[in-house]
C-alpha cells in the first residue's frame, strides 16, 4: 500500500479509501465485515461512510451503512486501526426524510451525535459537507447557470464557528467538503482564514477518466490551498470495469439493480469507455486497474474512494495501487479526452 497524510495534519492515510456505499442495500452487513477485514489486511487504513447511505437513499436503509460499520469496530476493538471520514447531507428533495435544516447548528450537532452512535465510536476523524446548500450545478449538470430564486444566504461563517464547536467538544478531528465547486471552496477557505475558525483540509468529488471536470479550477484550488481530493465513482458506477460494454455484468450489478444511476451510460460515456478498453487492452492491462491507476497517479490526490460488491473486486481496485502508467498510456488517455472530454460531469 502507498500512503499520503490528510493536508495540514499529521494523520497518515493510504491512497486508496474503502467506499461503503452499497453495504445495507447491495451487501450484507457479514460482507461489509468481510471486505474491511480484507482491505485492512492488505493496508487500507481509510473508510468512508456518509449518514445518507447506503444507496439508493431511503428511509427504510438511512445509516445502514455506518451501523455495519459500528458493529465491526464493536466485534473486533480495532478503532485505532481505521481512519473514519463521514458526512451531514446537503439539503434537497433526495434527503428530505433525513432532515430539511442543511447545515443548520442543530442539524450538524445532530448529524455528528446520530453518526457517533451508529459507528459505535467517540470520535470522526473526518467530518464532510456532503454538497453545498446553495443551488449550483452537481450531479450531472455541467455549466453553472446562476438561480435568481435561490433563497439561500451566505451562512459559511455559521457553519464553520458550528464545526468549531464539534471539534472542541472532541467529537470531530478534521473537517472536509464534498462535492463543492471551486468558489464555495475558496470561501471556506477565506472565512477559516480571515477568522480563526477550523479550515476543510480535503474536497470528496467526482473523478475519473469520464469525469475529470475537476481538473478545472478545482485542480488549482487543490494544489495551491493544500485541499486533498478524495476521489469518489473513479470506476464511474463500474462502467469503467467495460463489464456493460461487455456484457458480462451481472445481475446484481449496480446499473442493472438501478437503471435510474445513468450518468455514467450516456452514448458518449460508452463511446470513450470503449476507446479506454482498447488501450487497456492493448498494454495488456485490465480497464479497471488502469482507470484506477489513473487517479491514483493525479497530484491532487489524497486518497482514491474504491467501492465493491464482492471481494473478487475489491482486490483488483486495491491492487491498482501497484499499477504505474507509463507516459505511453497517459498520452493515449488524454488523446482519448481531448476528443470527448468529460462525457459524464
Amino acid at each position: 500500500m502507498k500512503y499520503t497524510v490528510l493536508p495540514n495534519t499529521n494523520i497518515k492515510v493510504s491512497k486508496i479509501c474503502l467506499g461503503s456505499m452499497t453495504w445495507g442495500n447491495q451487501n450484507t452487513e457479514a460482507e461489509g465485515h468481510a471486505q474491511i477485514d480484507y482491505a485492512i489486511d492488505q493496508g487500507v487504513n481509510f473508510i468512508d461512510t456518509a449518514e445518507l447511505y447506503p444507496v439508493p437513499a431511503s428511509p427504510e436503509t438511512q445509516g445502514k451503512t455506518s451501523e455495519i460499520i459500528g458493529t465491526w469496530l464493536k466485534k473486533t476493538k480495532k478503532r485505532d486501526k481505521l481512519i473514519i471520514a463521514s458526512k451531514i447531507a446537503g439539503p434537497g428533495d433526495y434527503t428530505a426524510h433525513i432532515r430539511k435544516t442543511g447545515f443548520s447548528s442543530e442539524a450538524i450537532h445532530q448529524a455528528v451525535d446520530n453518526e457517533l452512535k451508529r459507528l459505535q465510536t467517540d470520535y470522526i476523524d473526518l467530518f464532510q459537507l456532503h454538497w453545498p446548500e446553495r443551488q449550483t450545478n452537481t450531479f450531472g449538470v455541467r455549466d453553472y447557470k446562476h438561480d435568481y430564486n435561490d433563497d439561500w444566504t451566505d451562512n459559511f461563517n455559521e457553519v464553520l464557528n458550528t464545526l468549531q464547536d464539534v471539534i472542541e467538544s472532541g467529537k470531530v478531528r478534521y473537517i472536509g467538503l464534498s462535492n463543492e465547486k471551486a468558489w464555495g471552496a475558496m470561501r471556506y477557505l477565506e472565512e477559516s482564514r480571515r477568522n480563526n475558525l477550523p479550515r476543510p483540509i480535503t474536497i470528496q468529488n467526482p473523478y475519473s477518466l469520464l469525469c475529470r471536470t475537476f481538473e478545472g479550477d478545482l485542480a488549482e484550488v487543490s494544489i495551491r490551498e493544500n485541499l486533498g481530493l478524495l476521489a469518489y465513482s473513479p470506476m464511474a458506477f463500474g462502467v469503467l470495469s467495460g463489464k456493460y460494454i461487455k456484457g458480462t455484468a451481472a445481475d446484481n450489478a449496480r446499473l442493472k439493480l438501478f437503471p435510474r444511476f445513468a450518468r455514467y451510460s450516456g452514448e458518449q460515456s460508452t463511446e470513450a469507455t470503449e476507446r479506454y478498453l482498447k488501450i487497456a487492452e492493448d498494454n495488456n492491462l485490465s480497464i479497471s486497474q488502469m482507470a484506477l491507476a489513473f487517479v491514483n497517479q493525479q497530484p491532487f490526490l489524497t486518497s482514491n474512494i474504491i467501492g465493491a460488491t464482492n471481494l473478487e473486486q475489491l482486490k483488483e481496485n486495491i491492487d491498482s495501487i501497484n499499477v504505474d502508467l507509463n507516459k505511453e498510456v497517459i498520452e493515449a488517455i488524454n488523446k482519448v479526452h481531448d476528443v470527448i472530454p468529460n462525457p459524464a460531469p
